[in-house]
């Protein structure tokens, strides 16, 4: 039975509310569950923010033996510091081949890349013909 992490959604039409649930992999999305681990209110409240609470030790209990968060998921406890960021790529175009450069999994906007090699070895190519 491989068990993940993930969210079942409940409230009405327009105005979703999710429960982070650990759940087995073959059950439907709202169907049977484990465990209740928190929940996520994507909908600004009243103040603005985000509304979103979990149990931290049971959510490191199931990650320790083994259960799997899904991509929602995975980006809530990146958020909540308990993941590493998941690695990012990203697309030149639709069905086309990945950019290589690496994105802020924060932002979602490529990192800046530094080519110090480059710039070196041109200076020393100009170095050189200046001296000769």
């Amino acid at each position: 039975m491989v068990v993940r992490i993930r969210l079942s959604r409940f409230g009405c039409k327009n105005r979703p509310f999710y429960r982070v649930m650990a759940a087995d992999s073959r059950c439907p999305r709202d169907g049977k569950h484990l465990e209740v681990l928190g929940y996520c209110n994507p909908l600004p409240g009243q103040d603005g923010g985000k509304r979103m609470g979990l149990n931290f030790d049971r959510v490191k209990y199931w990650l320790s033996v083994g259960a799997q968060p899904s991509e929602p998921v995975q980006r809530i406890l990146f958020r909540a510091g308990l993941l590493p960021p998941p690695p990012m790529l990203a697309m030149s175009r639709k069905g086309g081949p990945r950019d290589p450069r690496v994105i802020d999994p924060l932002s979602g906007r490529p990192l800046p890349s530094s080519k110090p090699e480059c710039d070196s070895k041109e200076s020393e190519v100009e170095d050189e013909a200046a001296s000769s």
